[in-house]
């Protein structure tokens, strides 16, 4: 029997080896409530597991704790981005070791490519700036991911929502209520999907 989702248009998130928790739950359960897919990938199909990541009192460095397990549902090499509607880039440590990857390189250039709706939280900055996508473009980071941004073209914003064009982005999980909905809002846009107009007047 088809999940009740098959139909409804795919959106990837991004995640890998200490992917952060917050970072990615929040974006793929508001996926979930607005009427799309969320399609999670990674470098394998496996199960990965995902941190928290708070600067502690006491501390002047981000400290890092287990939290859930998240299973990814395709590898990268697997994905046609051409299928999917938007891409999320999640934080924590992950995209410091993935961006590497051929295949993601190749799946985040289509994105910006295309001007399809892209959003990126905390770390997640390292995977478009290493593709070579935000050149000339406005983004929200944590400020120790600055540099990655700044030294690949693009201009560091303190902000908790930040949108120059197709591209929504965030500095933390803080700031998730302020950049999350834009980003939706976005996706709700670009989808012709009826499935998606009647689960955003439902809410």
């Amino acid at each position: 029997m088809p999940s009740p989702q098959a139909d409804r248009p795919g959106v990837l998130i991004v995640v890998g080896d200490a992917t952060e928790t917050v970072d990615t739950l929040y974006p793929l359960y508001r996926l979930q409530e607005a009427g799309f897919r969320p399609v999670v990938i990674a470098p394998e199909k496996r199960t990965y597991q995902m941190v928290l990541h708070e600067v502690r009192p006491g501390w002047t460095i981000t400290r890092e704790w287990e939290g859930y397990q998240i299973t990814a549902d395709h590898a990268f090499a697997e994905i046609d981005p051409a299928e999917y509607l938007g891409i999320f880039f999640s934080g924590g440590r992950a995209p410091e070791y993935i961006r590497y990857d051929e295949d993601l390189v190749r799946i985040t250039r289509h994105f910006f490519a295309e001007n399809k709706p892209v959003a990126s939280v905390c770390h997640g900055v390292e995977i478009p700036a290493y593709a070579g996508c935000v050149q000339g473009r406005r983004m929200a980071t944590v400020p120790k991911c600055r540099f990655d941004l700044e030294v690949a073209g693009g201009t560091f914003v303190d902000a908790p929502c930040v949108i120059d064009g197709n591209l929504v982005s965030g500095r933390t999980f803080h700031d998730h209520g302020h950049y999350v909905g834009p980003w939706i809002r976005l996706l709700e846009a670009a989808a012709p999907s009826p499935s998606v107009s009647a689960a955003s007047a439902s809410r």
